[in-house]
C-alpha cells in the first residue's frame, strides 16, 4: 500500500529506474518491445510499484447516490452520463489508489482513469479494432504520467493521450468519452437517484490522499522534461480540449467564455485531491464543463500544465485575450 508522504518526501525518496526492455522482458515476456513509438528508452521510469502493485478494477459495484454517507460534499468524483443508463459517480477516493476502473455502462465497455501526478481523469471507450481491451497499470511512467497496459496483448499504453506507445497496439488511439469531475454535492443534485461506486474490498485509506501537498510542489515527480512556456507553473491546472490548453486560474476569473468553438464554464464545490491529507477537506479548485455550441459535453481533460506541455509540445495555451 501507498503509505501517505508530502510531496517533498516523495520526490526525495523516488529511486529511478530507467527503462530497458532486455530486463522488463522477464515481467512482461507476453509484450513485443520490437514495435513501439517510444524513441528513446530512457523516457519510461519505474515509478516505484511493481505490474499492477496499483490494481486496477473491474466490474465494480454500485449503491445509489443517497445511500452513500462517507463522502465529502466538495470531494471530487468522476462523472459518467451514457445514454441509456443511469449516472454514475466514481469517486476520486477510490481512483486515486486504483487508477483504472474497467466497467461497462449502457452496454458500452468502459475504462475510467486518473493518473494522480499528471492529474488526469479521462474515460476510455475499451473496444478498438474489433476487441475489448482490459486494462492495468505498468507500474511505468513516461513524462510523469500514468503508463496502463491492455491484459489481451499486453502492449502499454500513455494515459494522457489514450495512445498505445509500446506492443502490438502501438499507434492505437482510444475513443475518448465526454465525462467530467466535479464535486460529490455537485453530482449528487443534479442525479439524487444516480449511482455511485461502492467501495472496493482493498483495506486501502480511502478518503485520505497519499500524495499531501503534490500539487503545491515546485516541480513533478520523476520528470525530466521541459517546463511550460509562458511562465507558468509546471503543476498549475489548465483545461486541455483537443490540443489546446486554458489556464483554470483563468476561467476562475471570467466563470464562463466562448472560444474555439467551445463553452468552457467554472463554479467552485469541487476540493483539490492532491492538497490536504484527508481528500474531501482539500482547498476549492471549482468544477468544469466543456459543451460545443449545441449545448453537448465535450471531451477534455483537466491535467497539470507540465502534462500538457509534454504530450503535446507544439499545443496551443489559450491565454488572457491581449
Amino acid at each position: 500500500m501507498i503509505k501517505a508522504l508530502s510531496a517533498a518526501a516523495l520526490i526525495a525518496l523516488a529511486a529511478p529506474v530507467s527503462a530497458n526492455p532486455d530486463f522488463w522482458k522477464y515481467e512482461w515476456p507476453n509484450t513485443d518491445f520490437s514495435k513501439t513509438s517510444i524513441s528513446n528508452w530512457v523516457e519510461i521510469l519505474s515509478g516505484g510499484p511493481p505490474r499492477d502493485g496499483i490494481p486496477a478494477l473491474s466490474d465494480p459495484q454500485f449503491i445509489r447516490a443517497v445511500d452513500d454517507t462517507d463522502i465529502l460534499p466538495t470531494e471530487p468524483v468522476m462523472t459518467v452520463q451514457i445514454k441509456g443508463a443511469e449516472p454514475r459517480a466514481y469517486p476520486i477516493r477510490y481512483l486515486i489508489w486504483h487508477e483504472i476502473v474497467n466497467d461497462t455502462v449502457g452496454g458500452v465497455p468502459i475504462a475510467v482513469t486518473y493518473c494522480p501526478l499528471c492529474n488526469s481523469a479521462i474515460t476510455f471507450d475499451r473496444r478498438i479494432g474489433g476487441r475489448t481491451l482490459t486494462f492495468g497499470v505498468t507500474g511505468k511512467l513516461r513524462n510523469s504520467g500514468l503508463v496502463m497496459y491492455d491484459r489481451e496483448t499486453e502492449s502499454w499504453w500513455q494515459q494522457a493521450i489514450g495512445t498505445g506507445i509500446v506492443g502490438e497496439m502501438t499507434g492505437g488511439e482510444l475513443k475518448v468519452l465526454p465525462t467530467w469531475m466535479e464535486g460529490w454535492a455537485q453530482f449528487k443534485a443534479r442525479n439524487p437517484d444516480g449511482l455511485v461506486m461502492a467501495e472496493p474490498a482493498y483495506g486501502r485509506s480511502y478518503g485520505s490522499n497519499p500524495y499531501r501537498q503534490y500539487d503545491s510542489a515546485q516541480r513533478p515527480f520523476l520528470y525530466n522534461g521541459e517546463m511550460p512556456p509562458h511562465g507558468i507553473s509546471p503543476l498549475a491546472r489548465v483545461v486541455r480540449v483537443g490540443d489546446r490548453a486554458w489556464p483554470l486560474e483563468r476561467l476562475a476569473r471570467v466563470g464562463t467564455l466562448t472560444e474555439a468553438g467551445v463553452e468552457i464554464s467554472w463554479q467552485s464545490g469541487q476540493a483539490s485531491a492532491l492538497d490536504t491529507s484527508t481528500i474531501g477537506r482539500g482547498r476549492d479548485v471549482g468544477t468544469i464543463r466543456v459543451r460545443d455550441a449545441q449545448g453537448q459535453d465535450v471531451p477534455h481533460d483537466l491535467l497539470f500544465a507540465f502534462a500538457f506541455h509534454a504530450f503535446w509540445p507544439d499545443g496551443e495555451w489559450m491565454l488572457d485575450a491581449r
